[in-house]
């Protein structure tokens, strides 16, 4: 994992690590990283962080609602979960930056595009 500065703050588009434990039924659990939509300042000022689960499990590629965002490992595509958006307070949960850092402008607006496909808010 990187190291946090003692400023850090997640922002918009970051890709982040974050314990999603405690979970319930389907939902992830464990440390995972880590999309997140909300801005530095909500985060910043809420401790929440709101945005979408990752995961490097093959059974998404068949899945309508994940968008492929690349390779992060040797052989193995990563996904954005379009479909399970959620908030976590980052700091109780010990948030901390991914290698991946940013998810690519293109990218991220795609991701956004599927979201809404979802929960049609625009």
């Amino acid at each position: 994992m990187v190291k946090k500065s003692q400023h850090w703050v997640p922002a918009r588009q970051d890709i982040i690590w974050i314990d999603c434990n405690p979970q319930v039924g389907q939902e992830m659990r464990d440390v995972h990283p880590f999309l997140v939509l909300s801005p530095q300042s909500f985060n910043d000022k809420t401790s929440l962080v709101i945005g979408l689960p990752m995961t490097t499990a093959d059974y998404n590629a068949d899945n309508p609602f994940a968008v492929i965002v690349g390779k992060p490992q040797a052989d193995k595509n990563s996904y954005v979960l379009c479909h399970q958006p959620k908030s976590f307070d980052w700091r109780i949960r010990n948030a901390s930056p991914h290698p991946l850092d940013k998810l690519p402008p293109a990218l991220f607006s795609q991701v956004c595009e599927r979201l809404n496909q979802i929960i049609q808010l625009a």
